[in-house]
């Protein structure tokens, strides 16, 4: 399997501790997972409070959490979202981010990425000013490798909508501007993309004059809406042949760590597999391998309620049924469906708002 596949621990709400990065870590390095990048909504540090070092418990935390990662075969980097910075790159950013670099570099990364996703886009010069910042950048960090999520990282729509009119050309050009070296994150057609084509790809790569590093939004469950399903099936309408277009494929995972190692193996398995995959077989043999025979049957057994029904369609009954099955398990995934069905893993609009 020649695709790099990573962890983009990207999405909003709730944060996980390091004993279920580390748990992930383990679980999916077997698999061919070769890279984590740490870039949780969540963490102010690293998005509106960027110009505030991380307090130092955390940030040896970090260091720590690095080294793990490369113990295990897997490249670490960080997600930095300068918030906000290409409205004004003026002095004052500039030093505010010089000194942001340096501390991260006392973390020691293998990968920084500047993530410039989810945030008001509609300002004069935005690609160049975008391209200058990670020039800049470029030349100040000790990260062996560089990525940019771009503010327009799919086709959707809806990212017009909501960060204003993409400029026109928008991806041609920072393909153009931008140095080859550095990686740049696509999501697909859509933000939360139900299939992503060789076809899609092939186009994307030649707008970028490079292969794109795939952001996949799935199995990610954040937001008001989402975060009432658990996202547990095989990975589908991911063909193999794409990793001909691509120069990574990264997972937002979902907000349970240890379901999401069910889905993250079965991508694995459709790279590995290619023609041959099969995506209820593979969910099957990958619930297993995490859960264990009984439970994985009691999980597939419940995925129309967990996953499609979700929380809002579930009646008091059959949530007091659930709570009692998963109940008798003695598993770490066990645990997140009980926090899921009390409420616990809830992502308001409000917390999507203000993170």
């Amino acid at each position: 399997m020649s695709t790099t596949l990573g962890i983009i621990e990207g999405f909003y709400g709730p944060v996980w501790n390091w004993q279920e990065r580390q748990q992930l870590v383990r679980a999916l390095a077997p698999h061919g997972y070769g890279f984590y990048l740490y870039a949780p909504k969540a963490d102010a540090f690293l998005r509106r409070r960027w110009q505030e070092p991380h307090p130092p418990e955390m940030a040896s935390e970090l260091a720590e959490f690095g080294r793990f990662c490369r113990k295990h075969g897997l490249r670490f980097g960080v997600g930095l979202s300068p918030y906000k910075i290409f409205n004004r790159f003026n002095d004052a950013a500039r030093q505010a981010l010089a000194k942001k670099l340096e501390l991260l570099d006392r973390i020691g990364l293998d990968e920084l990425a500047i993530l410039f996703d989810d945030m008001r886009a509609d300002t004069p010069a935005l690609v160049e000013t975008q391209v200058e910042i990670m020039h800049w950048i470029r030349e100040r960090t000790q990260a062996p490798l560089l990525s940019i999520c771009p503010s327009y990282y799919s086709d959707d729509p809806v990212l017009d909508r909501a960060f204003g009119e993409r400029p026109s050309a928008y991806l041609e050009t920072l393909g153009r501007l931008l140095n080859h070296e550095i990686q740049v994150f696509w999501t697909g057609e859509e933000v939360c993309s139900r299939e992503i084509s060789p076809g899609h790809l092939k186009r994307v790569s030649e707008r970028l004059g490079r292969k794109p590093v795939l952001w996949d939004n799935y199995p990610v469950n954040d937001g008001d809406r989402m975060s009432q399903h658990l996202h547990l099936r095989a990975f589908t309408g991911r063909p193999a042949a794409n990793g001909a277009y691509l120069s990574g494929h990264g997972i937002n995972p979902a907000l349970q760590p240890a379901l999401t190692t069910i889905p993250a193996i079965t991508l694995a398995e459709s790279y590995r597999q290619g023609s041959d995959y099969q995506y209820g077989q593979a969910f099957r043999q990958a619930a297993k391998e995490v859960l264990g025979r009984e439970m994985a049957e009691q999980l597939h057994a419940d995925l129309p309620v967990l996953q499609d029904a979700g929380l809002g369609r579930i009646s008091e009954e059959k949530r007091q049924s659930l709570m009692r099955t998963y109940d008798a398990y003695d598993h770490p995934a066990a645990s997140e469906i009980l926090r899921w069905l009390v409420g616990e893993y809830q992502v308001t609009d409000e917390m999507v708002r203000t993170q």
